[in-house]
């Protein structure tokens, strides 16, 4: 990973811009979990750093205008751009980045700088979903399930599969397993938003829900309760919710198991994608990993 972190820092150095240096070096690494796949799957290949290095700042400027549109005040457990610096330097943070990163891009073979451009645009369309989606109760699953492929899944999908053909292997099943990889470890990345604490999340706890955001275990509770209680649910949308409420939800989630048919979905996901790979004992061990946390 060291690799890794050097291009990053040659990058970012190339942009020839302190301001950009500074509030880059500010920014949580976070997992790196892209560029770990891209390293794994095309270890042997001069090039794997670097596309390592162009993803994650791709993934960096997702982030940063993520949090714009969220008005989140922390990352990762730290203060965000937009927070300390305003909305606008962190879009603009953002899109240095992202033009940085194409810059890079098209060094690259046709195939590989394909696969990851076309997943920007994807990934650019899931945020606008989000965002629409918010406005109000969404009880559809597979409509967020497409969101969330787009917006989170689609990254790591093209990670695995630029990396694939990088190496010459078989970019369709890399490409699925990154595609599992990427919706089941969001599905656990919203069970945790709910059973979590504030400390561990690095922000406050069930702010999906505060943010407008219905995830799979509210979904799945919609659809279990009766009429007065889905009226109940769907009044607690988008809004602060009070410690009463909190409890409430929580309590009919444990009633209904909403949170272990989410689970259950995100262990079906990674058995498929684990199945993909099955001779690859390093990307089977991220799965179980990721699908391990705590919840």
């Amino acid at each position: 990973m060291q690799r890794v972190e050097n291009e990053i820092a040659r990058l970012i150095n190339e942009c020839d811009y302190e301001e950009v240096t500074q509030l880059f070096n500010k920014l949580s690494g976070g997992k790196r979990l892209r560029a770990k796949l891209i390293l794994k799957i095309a270890a042997e290949h001069n090039d794997a750093p670097l596309l390592a290095a162009i993803v994650e700042l791709i993934h960096a400027a997702s982030l940063l205008h993520d949090d714009v549109i969220d008005e989140a005040m922390t990352r990762r457990g730290v203060e965000s751009v937009n927070a300390s610096e305003g909305s606008k330097v962190a879009v603009m943070l953002g899109d240095i980045l992202y033009s940085k990163a194409f810059t890079e891009l098209v060094a690259f073979d046709k195939d590989v700088a394909k696969t990851i451009a076309a997943s920007v645009t994807e990934l650019s369309k899931g945020e606008m979903m989000d965002v629409k989606m918010a406005e109000s109760f969404n009880a559809n699953e597979a409509l967020y399930l497409d969101m969330l492929y787009l917006k989170t899944a689609t990254l790591i999908e093209a990670a695995a599969k630029a990396a694939a053909i990088l190496a010459g292997k078989d970019a369709e099943a890399y490409a699925l397993y990154g595609r599992n990889l990427g919706l089941s470890f969001q599905i656990i990345d919203d069970i945790l938003d709910i059973t979590s604490t504030q400390e561990k999340l690095g922000k406050p706890a069930m702010n999906d829900y505060v943010e407008g955001k219905c995830t799979l275990p509210y979904i799945y509770l919609y659809e279990a309760l009766d009429k007065d209680d889905k009226q109940r649910l769907t009044e607690s949308h988008a809004k602060k919710i009070s410690k009463e409420e909190t409890a409430w939800i929580k309590e009919k989630m444990k009633e209904f198991n909403t949170i272990e048919k989410s689970f259950t979905l995100a262990q079906k996901l990674s058995k498929e994608a684990q199945n993909t790979m099955g001779e690859d004992p390093t990307l089977v061990l991220i799965l179980d990993t990721m699908i391990q946390r705590s919840y």
